[in-house]
């Protein structure tokens, strides 16, 4: 991008993700490849397991002892399967940043470049969408279970007490239904708060929990403007999921026999198929969208809060010294030690 930087609108953010998208298509969507393409081989992997259980596996052990392999396969595929996706996401989410920061700033990059630079600091990426998820996710629902737990509790000692019957009934599910809301209204709060925290990460190089705080500093004044970027986030992923998922499943109807009862099973699973295939390829699809739009609207809170336009100005003209952190980055890339490269620049 060659036009000057400025504190931008909603608008100007969102034409400018679509222009950002359209000209580099298959970079983005290539980086945004890597978790839907893990989770397909899980499932694909996962399939052929529970196929094979299903013909020869479940005829060979007794009813319990099949029960107990089931679930010890479904905890270990959980633990294994599980940081694996983690592992993905994060360096995905990473290097998604890294690739549009260097598009948005006028430079070139390209789908390895972008994940040979996170590659160094996975572990990093990893711990931030780690604690993102326990920040957003099982802290409250923690929270939510306790008090649930609690408040039946005391529901059920009201009632042995005598005092439950209609009013009681009713008031417990009142109490649960202000508690749902509450969650939910938590949920989009800290989401909103934290969605700048990967592209904090990874443009100024530092720490999980620093880029926890710097994101909860840049999104002040800017919340309401990123929680309609993932209102359209989502209608798009409805409208892309309706609009394949529709026409083939009309099509798949249509074909000769599908509607005999020896054939219903069979279009069953390839309707199956046809929808988390559909789900897959929208994700990939969309998630560069959140990508793009989550750099710019880092970079237009640091013009709006930092000035950060006159200092990269700055840069340019030669009249202000690069960042150390993006100096440490180069240095890894090109295999120099950062004081090497600090005296050739003085």
């Amino acid at each position: 991008m060659n036009e000057p930087l400025h504190p931008s609108s909603l608008g100007e953010i969102l034409d400018r993700t679509a222009q950002l998208y359209r000209s580099r298509f298959l970079l983005l969507l290539g980086i945004s490849f890597l978790p839907t393409g893990v989770v397909l081989a899980l499932a694909c992997v996962l399939g052929a397991v529970i196929a094979w259980w299903s013909v020869v596996g479940a005829g060979s052990v007794s009813e319990t002892a099949g029960y107990v392999l089931v679930a010890v396969f479904a905890v270990v595929a959980v633990l294994v399967m599980l940081p694996i996706l983690l592992a993905a996401t994060a360096l995905s989410m990473a290097a998604m940043s890294h690739a549009v920061s260097r598009v948005y700033l006028g430079e070139a990059t390209t789908i390895r470049d972008a994940y040979r630079s996170v590659w160094l600091r996975g572990w990093r990426y990893l711990w931030l969408c780690v604690l993102e998820g326990l920040l957003i996710g099982v802290a409250p629902v923690a929270v939510w279970t306790l008090v649930l737990a609690l408040t039946a509790g005391l529901a059920a000692l009201a009632t042995k007490a005598g005092m439950g019957g209609i009013a009681g009934g009713a008031l417990f599910g009142l109490l649960v239904f202000l508690m749902v809301v509450v969650l939910i209204g938590y949920f989009i709060w800290m989401g909103l708060r934290l969605s700048l925290a990967f592209p904090a990460c990874v443009v100024e190089q530092i720490g999980a929990w620093p880029a926890i705080k710097r994101s909860s500093h840049l999104s002040k004044g800017t919340k309401g403007r990123i929680f309609v970027l993932f209102l359209l986030g989502t209608v798009l992923n409805w409208l892309l999921s309706m609009g394949i998922i529709l026409p083939l499943t009309i099509v798949l109807a249509l074909l000769p026999g599908m509607g005999d009862t020896q054939h219903a099973q069979t279009a069953q699973i390839v309707l199956t198929i046809i929808i988390y295939g559909a789900s897959f390829l929208v994700q990939t699809l969309v998630q560069p969208v959140y990508g793009i739009a989550l750099v710019l609207f880092y970079y237009d809170q640091r013009i709006r809060m930092e000035g950060f336009d006159i200092e990269w100005m700055m840069q340019k003209a030669g009249l202000a010294p690069a960042p150390p952190a993006r100096l440490s980055v180069e240095s890894q890339l090109d295999g120099k030690p950062a004081s090497e490269i600090s005296g050739e620049l003085r």
